[in-house]
Formats: C-alpha cells, structure tokens, sequence
C-alpha cells in the first residue's frame, strides 16, 4: 500500500522523537505472511527438484581436462605476436608424421593406457566396488600424469643448432627464427563417471564401431586405445568418417595405411551429411547416409558375425568343448530387412541398456574365462540361452560423427548432434532393427601423447574451454594460410603511409622483396576482428579474443576444409593436391557462403558459444561480458567497419 507525504513525514518525526527519547519506541507490528501465488503449470516443486536432478547429472558428465600454467598462457601470447608465421608453407607439412607429432610411438618410451575396470564379484556391494574403482581410477591418474609429465620435460628441452626439425617435434615455426613456442600440454579424460560410460558400453556390446575423422586418423586411434580394445572379447571395424570432406583420394590413401597397420581390422568409410540449398542459396546440411556406404557397413558387420558363429582354435581341438560350445551371438539376423531399415519406424530408444541373455547370468570380460570354466566343470548346471538381438556399440573421440552416423543411419533426428564436442554426455540404447540393437557412447578425449593444438584442429576439445587462444593460432597457421582463407588484410595496412625521410649511401635503398610483409598469430586475429568490426566495449580496440575463438570454431567445424596425407605419401602427389599446407581448396563462392553464414544458420548443427579467457587483460570484467553477449547475436556485419564505431555497421 502506498504512503502519502504527510504519512512519510510523519514516521520520520517519529523516528526522530524515539532516537532523541522524547517518545517511547513503539510496540512490534506482527510481519504479515509473505503471500506466495500459486506456482504456474510445470513450475510446481516437483518439476524444480527433476530439473535440479537433471543439472546435477549432467554436471557430474562433464568432461574434465588439466588446467594449462598461466606461466605457458603469458608466454604463448608474447611469442604469438613476435614470432612471424612460416610463408610459404611446406608441402612436408601435409603429411602426418614428417613436420608433427609421431602418433603411435612413445618418445620416452612410456606406454599410456586406457583405465580398465576392476574385477568384482556379485557378492561386492555397490559402495564396494565404487570404492575399488574410485582407488583404481586415482591410482591411474598418477601414473598418466607422471608419464605425460616426462614427455612435456622431454619435448620442452632445448634444440641445439644444426637439429633436424622433422625430429625436433611440431612447434618449431622457423630455422630462422632463434625462440620457438614451448611444448604445449596434452588433453585427456579425467572423469571417472565418463569412463564408466565407456566400460559398460563395451561391456554390453558384441561388435564395436571404432569412428575414426579421415581427415586424421591416427589421432583417434592411438595405442591406448588400440591396447584397450584389443584385451575386449567384442569384434572391432575401423570406420572413416567425413569422407565427404576429406576426399576420396585422401580417404582411400588413409584406408590403405590403416589396412597395413592393422591388417586384421576391418575398414569402412562413411559420409553422414547430404547437401542441399537452403534459404538465400546458403548450403543446409541433412543427415543421410548414401546407399554404397550404407552397404559396405552393414557387409562389413555381416562379415564379423559369421565370424563369431564360427568356435576359436582351441575349442575346435576338443570335441568336449566343441559340444558344450555356443556362440556368443545371435545366430539368425535379418541383414536384408536391417539394409533398409531407416525412417520413423526404427530408432526407438529403450530405458536400460540390459545385457543380451547368454551363460545364465551377466558377466564381464574379466570373469568371462572364469565362468567358461565354471561351466565346463559343472557340465550342464548353468543353461545358455541366445541372445535376443546383436548389440553394436558406437565408440570414438569427441566431434567423430558417432551421434551424426546414428542419425544417418536412421535417416531421422534421434539422438543430438552438435559441432560442439562432448555433446552426448551418456550412453544411448537404439534399436536399428528387431535384430540389431545400437548403443552410443560419449566420446572420450583418449590419453596419448598428442600436443594440445592438434587436439584443438582436430575438433576433440570444445573451443570455449581452450584459453591459450595466441598459440593455437600460431601452431594452426603454420599449417593454413589463414590471410588467404580469410580474405585478410594486413592490420600494418589499414594507417597512413608514413614518408621515409631517411637517406641512403649511393643511393642502395632495399627493395620492395626485403620489405616483405609478415604474418603472426596475433595480427591475423586482429584482422579478421577489424574485418568483423569487433570491438571490445570500453576501450574500442580489435577483439582479438574473440576473432580467435571465431577462427578455431571454424577449423574445427569443418567450414575450413582441411586433411592431412599419411605417412608414405609422395610429395609429388601432396603438390599435385593444391599445394597450399593442409587446406583443401574449394569453389571460391561455395567457401564464401561458408565462412559468412551465421553461427546458428545453414547446417543445421548446434554451435559452440564463445568464453573469452582471462589472461590478463586490460579490458574489465563486464567488457568481457558484454562481449561474449555480442557473440549470440545473428546480425551480420556485410562492410569492413574498423574503428570503435564499426559495431554500428550494422544491417537491421
């Protein structure tokens, strides 16, 4: 209820009249009961507590990584504006293994491996074996970081002069440059609740789907997890993904290295997207998986069942065991009727993720020999029954294209795919056929020793939690021209000329060649933010932070074609490919539309948003703020606009 003037006034003498003791304070008025409206359709206390359930959840899926030194942020940043990017680009530096990490060796001769679960018992309880694994899983993570740590001393030691550069590692930028970037950290999972999201999907399934990026390889198989699926009683089939970007050149040159370095996997590749025209002639992305593709995959699981049906060597020596023997499989599948399974009629999700019967009663792979020779002692006492249908897991790295390949297999919407790495934060059960159950697995940052910056091309780390944003630019322009991709114009350029009063002896004035304009990591983000118009709020200057986090997201999403050769490939062929570092060359109007659509627009994929790290900046903590709400905006900025007033520019 609202006081008039007189009411006010007359409290405040009142007040004055108690403070000086002329009048007795007076008696306490009872507080009226806050009146509380009745809750509004779904805001009830129950829907509050599910949704505080939900977040909780999802919080405790979140992926975990190392925290980079402050001392290693501060340091890339000076050197990523000092340190002149390499121009040319050498065309050794398209073929993995020549100018880049060594994956598959163990430089200090450390062997990294992926957690195993312990072994338990159905008499443990659940606390019992949360604790065993909780210790296992410490336990681990000491060693891992003690190894990744002797790796990072080893790779951070000084080159001498005369060094081969090929065996140096891949953050040297130039012979001719004194200072090179330090060896940055690597990556991996270091969540314990996301690792169990990988053992029960192995677990449970017969056959896995290992998803590998045809762009590279041998980043998403390392020998952890080669180790790991290898000690699996499932069958393992190698698939490429995004061939379509790729290649088929580069895709069938990646699928012959992998047939000779492991011959006894089988290799398909796959495309998950189909390109049609959307609104305003922008390119729009549908999940669809070509039939040709479609039929390898299906072939290639085909091949792995017979493969099952068929009794081990040793069991074949023993007619005892050849009797008792049954597969561990179903032994009927309709692979005709799963061919053409797609569309509303397939893809129903299932609440558990239930073992297929077999053997009586659930067993790990740990306890499987121990069960098989339970039953041949016992004889007869513990019945087998065949499994209901043939479960198929998906398994990989983040941003692979697991959820991607399910949605193009179904050729519907079912699970959620994003450009954003990490999105699937559990496992998924999906029924492609009665026969044929698929379960999805979270992608998991796998522990090897691969640098931080090719983590972060590859697309494994989502781009708002990278904070050394200078020096993934720096090491990705080593490798992209991104002046040219970009379209960019030198930041030097953009001033006045300013006259050369200076005089020269018998008139030997250098050249326009040794005036030569260089590009650093640091002027090529500011680039592209004057090309933007992206300002910071306060101060007016070039948002570097954010043209930073714009550029990765578009190398990481694919809207920058890139791939690298495998080790082999003659540099004759690397040459005749373009010859421009690892950039695939595309149609110059079907590019442009690329880089220009907006960050929700045309490919139907979810983007990542965009948190600018805290590096010590002299902008305040609401300028970063407020830049970061500049970035959901869908306006596009069609003119160059330099200056504070650029973000005015604006078409509405």
């Amino acid at each position: 209820m609202r006081r008039s003037g007189k009411q006010r006034k007359a409290e405040l003498q009142l007040k004055r009249a108690v403070k000086r003791g002329d009048v007795a304070p007076p008696e306490a008025q009872p507080r009226r009961k806050h009146f509380r409206r009745p809750p509004k359709l779904g805001h009830s206390l129950d829907a509050r507590l599910l949704a505080d359930d939900a977040s909780r959840a999802a919080r405790k899926l979140q992926s975990q990584f190392v925290k980079i030194d402050p001392v290693f942020l501060e340091t890339t940043k000076h050197l990523a504006a000092t340190l002149p990017l390499t121009r040319p680009i050498s065309a050794d530096v398209c073929i993995l293994g020549v100018n880049h990490a060594q994956f598959g060796t163990d430089p200090v001769n450390d062997q990294l491996n992926v957690p195993r679960r312990p072994k338990w018992k159905y008499t443990m309880s659940k606390d019992d074996v949360d604790a065993n694994e909780q210790g296992y899983f410490r336990r681990w993570m000491t060693q891992t970081d003690a190894m990744v740590e002797r790796w990072h001393n080893q790779s951070n030691q000084p080159v001498a002069s005369g060094t081969d550069l090929a065996s140096a590692g891949p953050n040297i930028p130039d012979t001719t440059v004194q200072e090179r970037m330090p060896c940055p950290p690597t990556h991996f999972e270091r969540n314990l609740e996301v690792w169990r999201q990988l053992w029960r999907v192995t677990e449970i399934s017969q056959i896995l789907l290992c998803l590998l990026d045809s762009r590279c390889p041998p980043l998403h198989f390392p020998p952890s997890l080669e180790s790991y699926l290898a000690s699996r009683k499932a069958k393992v089939i190698l698939v490429l993904t995004k061939v379509d970007i790729a290649g088929p050149e580069r895709a069938e040159a990646w699928t012959a290295y992998l047939r000779k370095r492991h011959p006894g996997l089988p290799i398909v590749q796959v495309e998950a997207y189909q390109q049609k025209v959307g609104e305003q002639g922008r390119p729009v992305y549908e999940s669809h998986l070509p039939l040709p593709f479609r039929e390898r995959l299906v072939s290639a699981m085909r091949q792995v069942h017979e493969e099952m049906l068929i009794p081990p060597e040793r069991v074949r020596s023993d007619e005892a065991k050849l009797k008792r023997w049954n597969p561990p499989v179903k032994r009927e599948i309709d692979w005709n009727g799963l061919l053409h399974a797609h569309g509303k009629k397939v893809g129903s999700i299932v609440g558990g993720a239930a073992m297929p019967k077999g053997k009586g009663k659930e067993d790990t792979a740990d306890d499987a020999q121990e069960l098989e020779q339970e039953a041949s002692d016992s004889e007869g006492q513990l019945e087998w029954q065949e499994p209901e249908f043939l479960t198929v897991g998906l398994i990989g790295q983040p941003n692979v294209g697991k959820s991607s390949l399910l949605n193009a297999l179904f050729e519907i919407h079912k699970v959620r795919a994003s450009r954003t790495p990490g999105k699937t934060k559990h496992f998924q059960t999906l029924f492609w056929s009665p026969d044929v159950r698929l379960v999805d697995c979270p992608g998991l940052v796998m522990p090897a020793f691969t640098p931080m910056d090719t983590q972060v091309l590859c697309g494994i780390l989502p781009i708002s939690r990278v904070s050394a944003i200078p020096f993934c630019i720096h090491q990705i322009g080593q490798l992209l021209p991104l002046e040219t991709i970009l379209g960019l114009t030198h930041p030097s350029t953009n001033s006045a000329p300013v006259e050369d009063k200076r005089t020269w002896r018998d008139g030997k004035q250098p050249s326009a060649k040794d005036n030569k304009m260089h590009w650093t990591a640091t002027e090529i983000m500011t680039a592209y933010a004057n090309k933007k118009g992206w300002v910071t709020a306060k101060a007016g200057r070039p948002d570097i932070h954010r043209a930073g986090n714009a550029i990765l997201r578009l190398v990481a999403e694919g809207r920058i074609a890139w791939a690298f050769w495998p080790p082999g490939t003659d540099l004759a062929t690397v040459r005749s490919s373009g010859g421009n570092g690892i950039w695939l060359i595309r149609n110059a109007d079907q590019h442009a539309q690329e880089l220009d659509e907006d960050d929700e627009g045309g490919s139907g994929y979810e983007t990542d948003e965009v948190e600018s790290p805290d590096e010590g900046s002299e902008d305040s903590d609401e300028d970063k703020r407020a830049t970061d709400e500049e970035e959901h905006q869908d306006a596009d900025f069609k003119s160059v606009a330099v200056g504070r007033f650029g973000v005015l520019a604006i078409d509405d």
